[in-house]
């Protein structure tokens, strides 16, 4: 690349980031304004994915992507309920032919883009088609330095992938890395977050389950590698993250839940559920949800918030901390009830 065309590049995303973060303070204080309001949602719009790792149960291989003009109705009635932040993802929602419109019609309504994927397909003209749609945030999750049984997202393969977004990517980027039961090599997260910064990312860490779904305590040596990995970074809003302790150490958080108010996801099928883990709760289609919904769920006692890894809905949940003791308890299902709705996915 011509170094004329270099300085044009980096201008551009150093004027779009500062657009970002006044745009963040102003979502910031909207969210902090009233709680009758989601701060961020998760929408499907295909279930399909390319890879197939091994802890994920968030994807298939055979799913149709949702019709573009479904998609555009339920970012219709989002924008509606106030929301102010949009992630995209699935599935890979890279594999979706109208992904583009879908981030259009977002920033047509004011609402912050974002992305998650697993940066497979990206290419530099996929890269050109997301700044041209205005995207604002992208992340891609590595798990590994070398592809193994467990997971195809290595930076091995994707290390080209992060050359091409640090080239021409006008939206932010965030790497996440992971430790935990299902990682062989705990060590990998940290030489990843360090590329990440090399190319002028942000990088996060997660902990991740195993196979079947079950949390284990991290061990001191993988505890360390959280520290080192969070030194790197700079304050954020991304640093929301010290429920992280507490799993880390295998001990239950105390803390409010806001999910299914503050915090939606809204599945292929249009339902809103509290979060990817615990689809079924409370399944109302996103065109019937009201403010009542938002209230309701807001004030909720979710009984799996003790165990949870889900980050974005911890952080939202920070918004809220210091207010409004939850007073309604969760609904129960039973145990088959809820194995057959997972099956059926």
């Amino acid at each position: 690349m011509p170094h004329w065309v270099r300085m044009i590049t980096s201008i551009r995303k150093k004027a779009n980031s500062v657009q970002r973060n006044l745009r963040t303070l102003r979502m910031i204080a909207q969210g902090l304004s009233d709680t009758d309001h989601p701060v961020l949602a998760h929408l499907i719009p295909i279930r399909r994915c390319n890879l197939a790792c091994t802890y994920c149960n968030e994807f298939d291989n055979f799913s149709d992507p949702v019709p573009i003009d479904e998609l555009r109705r339920r970012v219709d009635h989002l924008a509606r309920l106030r929301l102010s932040i949009l992630t995209i993802s699935g599935g890979e929602p890279l594999m979706h032919p109208d992904l583009d419109d879908l981030i259009r019609h977002t920033r047509h309504h004011g609402i912050i883009a974002s992305l998650i994927t697993n940066g497979y397909l990206l290419t530099r003209e996929r890269i050109e088609g997301l700044n041209a749609a205005g995207l604002e945030y992208l992340q891609i999750s590595i798990d590994n330095i070398q592809p193994d049984a467990t997971s195809k997202k290595s930076l091995k393969v994707l290390d080209k992938k992060l050359e091409l977004l640090s080239l021409h990517a006008e939206f932010d980027v965030n790497i996440n890395s992971v430790v935990g039961a299902a990682i062989g090599n705990p060590e990998d997260a940290y030489r990843i977050s360090l590329r990440a910064h090399e190319l002028g990312f942000t990088s996060t860490v997660g902990i991740i389950h195993d196979g079947s779904g079950q949390l284990h305590p991290l061990s001191d040596h993988e505890q360390d590698i959280i520290g080192k990995i969070k030194a790197l970074r700079k304050r954020s809003y991304s640093r929301l993250d010290g429920f992280q302790k507490k799993i880390a150490a295998g001990e239950p958080n105390q803390w409010r839940c806001r999910a299914g108010g503050r915090y939606v996801y809204i599945c292929e099928d249009g339902l809103v559920h509290y979060c990817s883990q615990q689809r079924g709760f409370p399944a109302i289609p996103i065109a019937d949800y009201s403010v009542e919904h938002i209230r309701q769920a807001y004030l909720t006692d979710k009984a799996c918030a003790p165990r949870c890894t889900i980050s974005c809905v911890h952080k939202i949940a920070a918004f809220d901390s210091w207010r409004d003791p939850q007073t309604i308890k969760q609904p129960t299902v039973e145990p088959e009830s809820l194995i057959t709705l997972q099956i059926a996915k």
